[in-house]
């Protein structure tokens, strides 16, 4: 899924995110506003997680949903 697609389909993707990443505030997940960087920041933040390891999660979902 490319950059356009993520932020066109954010709305209907979100409830996927909040299922995948459930320490994910409905806040946090307004303000990714369907771009990867965001969201990778959110769960490294959320979670403790390195850059690599949530850019790979980030990876992972978004392979499911493209």
């Amino acid at each position: 899924m490319n950059s356009d697609q993520l932020k066109g389909n954010w709305k209907q993707l979100m409830g996927d995110a909040k299922k995948q990443w459930g320490k994910l505030t409905d806040d946090d997940l307004k303000q990714v506003e369907g771009r990867k960087d965001k969201l990778v920041g959110k769960i490294q933040e959320r979670y403790g997680s390195s850059r690599e390891e949530a850019e790979k999660q980030a990876d992972d979902w978004l392979g499911k949903h493209g």
